[in-house]
């Protein structure tokens, strides 16, 4: 069917306006599908493969659009097939190249209004969650609930839930939206107590339960900060376990993954297990220069190509800090009416950036990056602790001293608790075959590995 084949652009073009989809959703889902083979009955449509993760939903989602769309337009009874592209036979592969409505549930959803996907410079580093929160935002409590974000500050969790919030308003405004901190919650549950007033059943006030039960969408950020705190844990599993029964959505951020919270109970880790978790890991080269072109555009000054260069190279561990550095110099230009060039804007970031010499990849440094990343004890790695939160950062110590350094497996061992070299070639081996197996495993490793050599 020439006909499809030709009119493939047009066809997306069409769902995407028949369907009234926002232009991120269509720039994100639709626009990147590729036709693959038709049949006198099935249109097959391919994936990208690095949305692999997406399949599930997209077939979900959209599948319906496009046998309709294709059916009606050819006057023909089409089934659909979605594939992703790494699955199929190449040859049959062919490539074609609102302002929000204000209403009272803006005032009490919490939300910044500068935190938004069209805001949000997707990358390599954080394709995985900016895609799951999309498909939340335009389906909410319907898949990935809970929807669980972690890494570490300054990567842009806060900014994906408030980009949720805003798309999921902006298409349904009657939707009861609620954004808080754990420090917000847990202020609200003791002063429920300091008041006195839970009942013998030990249910905390009504106003309390209304606040956070009633709620199409609540968003929690920081988590992690209510665990261990009894009284605080127990509301909130009360507030969870009502909201995800009602099918509403829950969206949650932590600095780690649940299971590598110690304190963390059961009841509460099978939880944010059940729907999906979805990591951050530090912006790349490139994702840390398309950021900080994006945050230029709302300079009115042309901005030398080498000074976004000199940031990105420099200051690599979070957003935050990289966007501090860029307003660091445009006031320094502002305060000092002058142009903001390479020289001024190492001027301006003398007290932040410092020529120092290259750092030298050791076993040492790999055992403190490592630890860094998983916020655990280099002593702990490095000794004879066999906890369970250890044996992985431990294992992946052994992996990057093999993949990063001459020495010998004798040599890691001594460095981690004097191991025996059967010790470590077993780790290394664990490693390698988990990373082809575990796709969160081997982003986090590189990841890892990306921030050590980046560091040379």
């Amino acid at each position: 069917m020439s006909d499809i084949r030709n009119d493939w652009k047009k066809i997306k073009e069409d769902i995407a306006e028949e369907y009234g989809l926002s232009n991120i959703s269509y720039t994100t889902w639709i626009e990147p599908l590729i036709l693959g083979t038709v049949t006198e009955d099935t249109v097959t449509i391919l994936i990208p493969s690095d949305q692999s993760h997406a399949l599930n939903y997209i077939n979900k989602k959209y599948k319906e659009y496009f046998r309709v769309m294709i059916s009606e337009t050819y006057d023909r009874e089409y089934d659909i097939e979605f594939k992703l592209e790494k699955d199929q036979d190449s040859k049959n592969v062919v490539r074609i190249g609102s302002d929000p409505v204000y209403n009272l549930n803006y005032e009490n959803a919490n939300l910044n209004p500068k935190y938004k996907f069209n805001t949000f410079v997707v990358g390599g580093s954080n394709n995985f969650a900016y895609s799951a929160s999309l498909a939340v935002a335009e389906s909410p409590g319907e898949i990935y609930n809970p929807l669980y974000l972690y890494g570490g500050a300054g990567l842009g969790k806060t900014h994906l839930m408030h980009s949720i919030g805003h798309f999921i308003l902006e298409n349904n405004p009657d939707t009861k939206i609620l954004y808080v901190t754990s420090e917000t919650f847990t202020n609200d549950v003791i002063e429920a107590i300091r008041k006195g007033t839970s009942n013998a059943n030990n249910e905390l006030p009504k106003k309390l339960r209304d606040k956070y039960r009633s709620v199409d969408v609540l968003i929690l950020d920081d988590v992690q900060f209510i665990i261990g705190k009894e009284a605080t844990q127990n509301e909130f599993f009360n507030t969870f376990n009502a909201l995800y029964a009602a099918n509403k959505q829950i969206i949650l951020s932590s600095d780690k993954p649940p299971k590598e919270m110690e304190t963390l109970e059961e009841r509460m880790k099978s939880r944010f297990e059940c729907g999906l978790i979805a990591d951050i890991q530090p912006p790349d080269y490139e994702t840390r220069m398309a950021i900080l072109a994006k945050k230029s555009e709302s300079v009115n000054e042309e901005i030398d190509e080498e000074v976004f260069k000199y940031i990105a190279t420099n200051i690599k561990s979070n957003i935050r800090e990289l966007e501090g550095a860029f307003n660091k110099i445009v006031a320094y230009s502002k305060l000092n009416k002058v142009d903001i060039t390479i020289e001024n804007a190492e001027e301006a970031l003398k007290d932040i950036i410092y020529p120092d010499k290259p750092v030298e990849v050791t076993p040492s440094y790999i055992l403190n990056t490592v630890c860094e990343e998983y916020m655990v004890s280099a002593d702990d790695v490095a000794g004879k602790k066999r906890n369970a939160e250890l044996v992985e950062p431990r294992q992946i110590v052994m992996y990057l001293c093999r993949e990063l350094t001459d020495v010998s497996y004798k040599e890691i061992g001594n460095l981690l608790g004097k191991k025996d070299h059967t010790t470590v070639m077993h780790g290394v081996d664990n490693i390698k075959n988990r990373m082809t197996e575990n796709e969160d495993l081997e982003r986090k490793v590189k990841a890892i590995k990306k921030k050590i050599t980046e560091s040379v």
